[in-house]
């Protein structure tokens, strides 16, 4: 059993119930009738949920996602991999643009609100907003894309209709400039003016996509973080003045591994040179985090159970919040992007894999003070939560909607993980439950169940892979699937008391609806 640094009260084990334990244990019985397997060990101390302390809070649409600009227009996304294998020298693949009134993306959707919607993505820099229905012939020089009228308004109903709030960013490309390179608000203006027509309201905004990587922002030739810095003051003094209850977000900057240098041919520039303090300080810091760079440019695929990887996020958080104590001390933390691997992700961004790192990244940002986390993305490319041809959703997609039903917006110390046993433990309060707690168990590895001792009852729901299927997850044994019109499946847990077994490769969310923790009433 593992042993945790947080408060503990002793689980109930009478002297015949433990030799008996030992007895099954040691003839593999209790593994044979379908308990825990012969290897684990018997519960010690419990978890006292009702004395958790309150160490930070997050909104309460904290888990939310991004739906790339490229999407709602059509054009080239990350090309899917052939075989388990990509072209690096072929990264990209013509996709049309996506049915936001598709009723199965709706339904499924809606059952992860209360969210944020992102609309924006590297793709989003170059892409202006036309107010026409269709757009046909050619792009206006200094885009890459054309945002229209319908568009837009698909994107402004699907948000309405699944409970979320547009976030943005706005186009930084030649054609929003003027002779001299500087920007000009005409193109965010126009865009602007149409979503209030449409009943729409754009929440909150960066300036551009992830600007320390800023050739993704298309700038002229020779630009600085000067040039940076006078253009984003533009944009904030022109949104503060046009939209004063949109949200300043900055910088948006892409955060990679645990601060490694990116390959010499990205162009960067330093992102404390981007943005200010003062006048022109952002409303909300963000910051988009990637742990590695996808087989599809010529990255690597981690082990998704491995600790360094798990852990990988703490760096990113870190560096941004030195940052914020420049620039905004009281600001909040967004992470407005981040998934498996930047790219599209690897293959294994769309399997039981990678729901290690989606749930512990959720739980390590929660617990260090990030407010809201934006996952990339809802339905395109193999990171996304769900399959973006079919709608189906993966298992990070279950994931995410456990996390919704369970996690409250309080967060609790459930203590640090074992460096023995790899476990981890997360708390925070049960969402919708007076005084309710709720307890996000990870337990990584591949092949050591262990036994969590239980201080009061507990419903029980443990995601693990479903039977050599890693693209799909079961709840507690049952694989699972979409019912009849799409209805979702009961993901009701089942009550424990005493102790439970965390099986090998199992994320397990438990709440306790009794556990009157003074932080949760």
């Amino acid at each position: 059993m593992t042993q945790l640094t947080s408060p503990v009260s002793r689980s109930a084990h009478s002297p015949a119930s433990t030799r008996l334990r030992r007895v099954l244990l040691t003839t593999g019985l209790l593994a044979a009738f379908g308990s825990v397997p012969a290897v684990a060990e018997a519960p010690g101390p419990a978890l006292a949920v009702g004395e958790l302390a309150q160490i930070g809070t997050v909104s309460e649409r904290f888990l939310s996602y991004n739906v790339e600009m490229v999407e709602l227009t059509g054009g080239r996304f990350w090309k899917p991999y052939r075989d388990g294998k990509a072209d690096p020298s072929d990264q990209y693949e013509y996709r049309p643009p996506i049915d936001l009134s598709n009723p199965r993306l709706r339904t499924l959707a809606a059952a992860l609100g209360p969210v944020y919607v992102r609309y924006s993505g590297t793709w989003a820099n170059a892409t202006t907003y036309r107010d026409a229905e269709t757009h046909e012939g050619p792009v206006p020089d200094g885009f890459d894309a054309v945002l229209t009228r319908a568009q837009w308004r698909g994107a402004i109903d699907f948000a309405k209709a699944v409970d979320g709030r547009i976030v943005t960013s706005m186009p930084t490309s030649m054609g929003a400039r003027d002779e001299s390179g500087v920007w000009q608000s005409t193109a965010a203006e126009r865009w602007l003016a149409a979503t209030h027509e449409m009943g729409g309201q754009i929440w909150a905004s960066e300036f551009a996509n992830e600007p320390n990587l800023i050739g993704g922002t298309q700038p002229p030739e020779g630009y600085t973080s000067a040039d940076y810095l006078r253009d984003y003051t533009r944009f904030h003094d022109w949104l503060a003045a046009r939209s004063p209850q949109t949200k300043v977000l900055a910088p948006g900057a892409f955060e990679y591994n645990d601060g490694s240098p990116l390959p010499a041919f990205i162009k960067t520039l330093p992102t404390r040179e981007m943005v200010q303090s003062g006048s022109a300080r952002p409303d909300v810091v963000s910051f988009h985090f990637y742990g590695e760079i996808s087989q599809r440019c010529a990255g690597a695929q981690p082990d998704p159970q491995g600790a360094e990887w798990l852990g990988m996020i703490d760096h990113a958080i870190a560096r941004t919040k030195s940052l914020r104590s420049e620039i905004a001390p009281d600001a909040p933390l967004w992470l407005t992007e981040t998934a498996e691997t930047a790219c599209g992700g690897n293959p294994q961004a769309a399997t039981f894999a990678d729901t290690f790192r989606f749930v512990d990244q959720l739980a390590r940002a929660a617990r260090q003070g990030v407010s809201v986390v934006m996952h990339n993305t809802l339905a395109a490319s193999d990171y996304a939560l769900l399959d973006e041809k079919s709608f189906a959703p993966r298992p990070n997609y279950w994931a995410a909607l456990l996390w919704k039903r369970t996690m409250g917006t309080r967060v609790l110390d459930a203590g640090s993980a074992d460096a023995k046993t790899g476990l981890r433990l997360y708390a925070q309060c049960q969402r919708g439950v007076a005084g309710g707690v709720s307890v996000l168990a990870i337990n990584p590895d591949r092949t050591q169940p262990h036994d969590l001792a239980l201080s009061s009852e507990a419903e029980v729901r443990s995601l693990t892979q479903a039977e050599s299927d890693p693209a799909h997850a079961a709840l507690n044994g049952t694989p699972l699937e979409l019912g009849a019109g799409d209805a979702l499946p009961d993901l009701d847990g089942i009550r424990r008391a005493g102790s439970v077994t965390l099986t090998p490769s199992s994320v397990t969310f438990l709440t306790f609806a009794k556990a009157d923790n003074p932080a949760c009433r």
